[in-house]
């Protein structure tokens, strides 16, 4: 019965066809090809910088059109062999095609094999839908015959090889050379024009971006079929068949491409990739070019350095929000956005830290405490069950009596544990919580220490609250969505909560200020005037260096570490890795001589950073500043 269903279509096929094309020919001797001329692309998603300028774009293809004395021999041969093999002898409908095709589909007992030529899948892609009907495909063969009739072989083949598709978002052989390549079809080999006639058949299956293995073995079979055409000697194909496919992956260097990739996606999810890449949008987003190239210079060339000197697979993410808004500048979400297109700025959660102790300490504060409370810095136990917990200093050193600022500003854990511990775990959850810091947030004695995995995003976003007076702004990338029509189809809605009080917030920034201050010395030449606060964090085996720092314009934040969270090594610290990332940022970008302003209700006291004695000036041995509402201490 199947045998027979097949026998009966295919026959009914070839009848359809020839009687059709008579029919047609006889009432429509002309067929517009004015599209060829007049491709409509669709209108692309423009995405503005912050100063209303496109720094990307989304759009469906990479049509470059090329002439066809510009293709070389063996690529046109390559597709013939691939696609057509009577090309330049039928008629538009290869009747051998169709009769092969038939004997194949009676073997079968089912349709498994059509008989397009070259000119029909040309029509098929310009003026028909993909629908596999009887009605579409003898349409398809009436319009190839008309098609032929009117334009010469060169000219079919020269508009199918710049209309066909290769895969994401690749159309035409210019556009595919320079993608897979990095050069122009006039440069194109033997081996590399079967590569791409492998391709359009299944550009899902055969992309070798995707799938290199299954496009060089569909790129042999057709290097076997031109040698069995006799396009090429049997010496020329063993060569061409041994090569690799050499696939370089060439592209122009975006901005900010992890930011633009999850734009894409974002965006994708909400109106659908038809919409994104042809229904023109105008997107608004937060960034600024000027900070963005800066900033992707610093990481860059850090990264590079530290890839040479620590681990090869080292990585890590920068990102840089306006204090005041929230609104993201600049975002470096990994080193090559070429090889992982994994947002580590937003994707990659990492253990916190000591980023996470000024939660602690303004926790404390709020409590009740004061930075020129002293606390013993000394060996420390704790058991639960048959489980000893000794934590430890990043130096293994204990060193005696110090005050609160002193432990802050120099990362103590021990002091920073006995502080959690005096003041209970809620007061810090709870505080941790308002800042977005996402759960569980369990209260053992080492979340002090930052034993939670968060993203930059959010380490950045609540490290911000000290830089603007104690509120909370939500990190954000995009302002308003517009369509076609200009109307705003979306609008951020900002987020801003104040989680902490300004005489809080002011003596934790204070602090926040000394570890800057011990280590500028050293980086004279490559400082910026003005004030910054600033924090470090390392985890357990330096398996994540971090920093994060602020000045009253722009906070920033740097991780560095490698993705399957490795250790980096024995004394690897921020100071080496992160800091100098975020220095040269800001070094380059020259920020304004601003300072911080504190509540009015503060007044600066010098003390003794180990014993908390007041001490009349800032320039003797041991002093520190800090903010506070009276003197009883002094």
């Amino acid at each position: 019965m199947k045998l027979y269903r097949a026998l009966l279509i295919s026959i009914l096929l070839l009848i359809a066809t020839v009687t059709g094309i008579g029919v047609y020919v006889a009432n429509h001797r002309c067929v517009d090809f004015s599209a060829l001329e007049h491709y409509d692309r669709g209108t692309p998603t423009i995405l503005l910088d912050d100063e209303g300028n496109e720094w990307a774009r989304f759009q469906f293809d990479r049509r470059e059109p090329i002439t066809y004395a510009a293709m070389p021999e063996h690529l046109i041969q390559a597709f013939v062999a691939a696609e057509d093999w009577s090309f330049f002898t039928h008629s538009g409908v290869s009747w051998r095609g169709i009769a092969r095709s038939t004997l194949v589909n009676l073997y079968h007992g089912r349709i498994v094999q059509g008989a397009s030529t070259i000119t029909q899948q040309l029509v098929k892609l310009l003026f028909l839908d993909s629908q596999r009907t009887f009605s579409r495909k003898i349409k398809e063969q009436i319009e190839a015959f008309l098609v032929e009739q009117q334009f010469s072989k060169q000219q079919i083949l020269e508009t199918y090889l710049n209309h066909v598709y290769f895969g994401h978002g690749i159309y035409g052989v210019q556009a595919a050379c320079q993608r897979f390549w990095g050069i122009e079809v006039s440069q194109i080999s033997l081996a590399q024009s079967a590569t791409l006639a492998a391709i359009v058949r299944s550009p899902q299956k055969y992309c070798p971006l995707t799938h290199p293995l299954s496009a060089k073995q569909r790129r042999n079979i057709i290097l076997n079929t031109m040698h069995n055409l006799n396009f090429i000697t049997s010496e020329i194909y063993e060569d061409a068949k041994a090569g690799d496919l050499a696939i370089v992956q060439v592209q122009r260097k975006q901005c900010a491409a992890h930011l633009r990739e999850t734009i894409r996606q974002y965006l994708e999810d909400q109106y659908g990739k038809e919409t994104v890449y042809s229904g023109g949008m105008i997107v608004q987003t937060t960034l600024n070019r000027d900070i963005q190239e800066k900033a992707e210079r610093a990481f860059h060339e850090t990264v590079a350095e530290l890839r040479q000197s620590i681990v090869p697979e080292i990585d890590g993410a920068l990102m840089t929000m306006e204090t005041q808004t929230g609104a993201i500048k600049a975002l470096v979400g990994g080193y090559d956005f070429n090889a992982s297109q994994w947002n580590r700025a937003m994707q990659a959660k990492r253990q916190l830290g000591s980023t996470f102790k000024p939660l602690v300490y303004a926790a404390a504060m709020q409590q009740g405490k004061r930075f020129d409370d002293v606390a013993l810095d000394e060996p420390f136990e704790m058991i639960s069950g048959n489980a000893i917990w000794a934590p430890k200093n990043f130096n293994h050193k204990f060193i005696g009596e110090m005050t609160l600022a002193y432990a802050l500003s120099h990362s103590n854990n021990i002091v920073t544990i006995k502080t959690f511990l005096e003041i209970g775990s809620e007061p810090v959850i709870e505080l941790a919580k308002k800042c977005h810091i996402k759960g569980p947030l369990h209260g053992y004695p080492s979340l002090s220490l930052g034993c939670i995995d968060s993203t930059l995003d959010i380490v950045t976003g609540m490290f911000n609250v000290f830089a603007h007076d104690g509120v909370y702004v939500a990190p954000h990338y995009m302002k308003w969505i517009k369509d076609k029509w200009g109307t705003k189809v979306w609008r951020h809605m900002p987020v801003e909560e104040r989680v902490m009080g300004s005489d809080i917030v002011g003596q934790v920034a204070k602090v926040l200020e000394h570890g800057l201050h011990r280590i500028r010395p050293i980086f004279a030449n490559q400082w910026f005037e003005g004030h910054a606060i600033s924090k470090t964090g390392t985890t357990n085996d330096s398996r994540t260096c971090w920093f994060v720092g602020s000045t009253p314009r722009l906070t920033t934040g740097v991780y560095i570490g490698c993705d399957d969270n490795r250790p980096l090594g024995a004394n690897i610290f921020p100071l080496r890795t992160a800091f100098p990332i975020w220095l040269s940022l800001y070094h380059a970008l020259q920020p304004a001589p601003e300072r911080f302003t504190f509540d009015s209700s503060l007044k600066e006291y010098n003390i003794h950073e180990k014993t908390g004695v007041g001490i009349a000036s800032a320039q003797e041995p041991g002093a520190i500043a800090i903010l506070r509402k009276d003197q009883s201490h002094a």
